[in-house]
């Protein structure tokens, strides 16, 4: 028998879930993955952000006072000593990609050292690498960049010679400690994400627990994690800017500096804060663009 109510969409006010389709093109602005939301832009949102810094320099090219330098020529003055700092000094915001860098590769080392102890088949080892990763992973950035400032010395003697450390080294450690833990998180759930029949057919080849995991399980786990790593990478290089707090001369310092060489005047501040915002944005947006690519690309198929 005809139904002519097939025809007829179907209405209803309970709550049900969207279509595939429909939660796809929802959920194209916003990802949630690990616990966190990731910004999935496009090149219209760089057009936006770039017309809106126009807009801002335009306002306050207005408002500037006879006789004084205009915001573009003050962006053009002092970009090369926001990027680099002064000639011949690695600091600014070059000195933001090193310690991104270098925390990153602290935190990877040690991260996936506490990674393969939390799937430990000790207890004591298990639970011990458990504390540490929750303890700094709910830690905020901050606290414990104050903690490392002012815990670690300024010099360290030993006896025959006087190391000096300096205050980015200290952010390095402070960044190494969040970032530590959540890749320990990482490489967790990477090697728990691994079907059981992976560790049954290794134990039937006469695998010991060693040679399985560093045969077989993190071959694996290395394509799943990677996607992770970077964004991870993304959340630290735009956290740097915390350390100047703590004196550090990186980007946001310099651009503070920039601002009392120019009197401080109230029409520059948007435009030079904007413009190291668009900074941090050109250096983390490609990376955040391949990390989507490359999760897309390493995705286990159902």
């Amino acid at each position: 028998m005809h139904n002519n109510l097939s025809k007829k969409p179907f209405m209803t006010d309970l709550p049900v879930l969207l279509p595939i389709a429909e939660q796809a093109k929802l959920g194209a602005l916003i990802e949630r993955q690990e616990g966190t939301y990731r910004l999935n832009l496009s090149r219209r949102h760089m057009f936006w952000m770039v017309g809106a810094f126009a807009v801002i320099c335009g306002t306050a090219e207005a408002a500037t006072p006879d006789g004084m330098i205009g915001p573009f020529e003050a962006i053009f003055k002092w970009m090369g000593f926001i990027l680099w700092g002064p000639e011949g000094e690695l600091k600014g915001f070059s000195l933001n990609l090193i310690i991104s860098f270098f925390s990153m590769l602290v935190g990877t080392v040690f991260g996936v050292t506490l990674g393969l102890m939390q799937v430990s088949l000790l207890a004591p080892v298990r639970g011990g690498s458990w504390f540490v990763t929750q303890f700094f992973r709910n830690s905020p950035w901050l606290v414990l960049l104050f903690t490392i400032m002012f815990l670690f010395p300024f010099e360290i003697d030993l006896g025959f010679i006087v190391i000096p450390v300096p205050d980015w080294i200290k952010a390095v450690i402070g960044f190494s400690l969040p970032v530590m833990a959540n890749i320990s998180e990482v490489v967790r759930g990477a090697v728990r994400s691994l079907p059981s029949g992976q560790w049954e057919s290794a134990e039937s080849l006469a695998f010991n627990r060693r040679q399985t995991m560093w045969m077989i399980i993190l071959p694996q786990c290395v394509k799943r994690m990677i996607p992770p790593w970077i964004n991870w990478y993304c959340i630290l290089a735009m956290a740097t800017p915390l350390c100047s707090i703590m004196g550090v001369e990186e980007s946001v310092s310099f651009t503070t500096q920039a601002l009392n060489a120019e009197g401080d005047r109230p029409e520059l501040i948007p435009v030079f804060y904007s413009f190291l915002m668009i900074i941090f944005f050109v250096y983390t947006y490609p990376i955040a663009r391949w990390s989507i690519q490359l999760e897309k690309k390493f995705a286990v198929k159902m």
